[in-house]
């Protein structure tokens, strides 16, 4: 099955996909991603609009006090770290950057908090650069579908997945792949992943 089909099936599977994490700009979808890992996009979104209400903007969450912010953090977990990263985050915005999320990979990986995927789904979300961003979900996919090996490491899996998928598509590839893999082909799910394809290819009359 070619991968351009494999696209196009997950398109018809998930019409409306794309981001799950609520923002209204550039530094309120940076502070969420990084606040999104280990936990729910859907739980994020329940803390967001109140960790920004408090603190609209780099400076003003660069100068807040920990424990603050810990305990709007507390119902993600490891509020102690997010809390760190994401303060972190922002002073450095603020010092550096002139309180404008910077626009390329080193940059924001300089950020604390900030690793590959992070950066990645923010080039490819928030400045339409051409990215694939590699969480559990993707790389699980990835290794089904085939396009990676088993003991892989993500940027191996980046660096293969690039390689299938054409540059215009990489953004798409991450969050179809990522919607696939979080909600039809779970690490729960053992069935084949070409045999899933083709019962969502005839579901979809492709």
């Amino acid at each position: 099955m070619k991968p351009e089909l494999i696209l196009e099936i997950l398109g018809k599977e998930f019409p409306d996909q794309g981001n799950e994490l609520d923002s209204n700009n550039d530094f309120e979808f940076l502070i969420a991603v990084i606040l999104s890992a280990q936990t729910t996009d859907a739980a994020v979104n329940k803390i967001t609009p109140i960790l920004f209400e408090k603190y609209e903007d780099p400076l003003s969450l660069s100068l807040a006090k920990h424990e603050d912010v810990e305990k709007i953090l507390q119902p993600l977990g490891l509020q102690k770290a997010k809390a760190k990263h994401i303060i972190g985050a922002s002073k450095r915005l603020v010092e550096v950057y002139d309180s404008v999320v910077p626009k390329t990979r080193k940059d924001l990986m300089s950020l604390p908090g900030v690793g590959r995927k992070t950066a990645n789904v923010m080039l490819a979300v928030s400045f339409n650069i051409p990215a694939i961003a590699v969480d559990t979900h993707v790389a699980r996919i990835a290794k089904r579908l085939g396009y990676a090996e088993a003991d892989d490491s993500v940027i191996k899996v980046e660096n293969k997945l690039m390689q299938v998928f054409q540059e215009k598509d990489w953004a798409n590839a991450h969050y179809l792949l990522l919607l696939f893999g979080r909600y039809i082909s779970t690490a729960s799910n053992h069935e084949d992943i070409y045999i899933i394809l083709e019962k969502l290819k005839e579901k979809h009359n492709l």
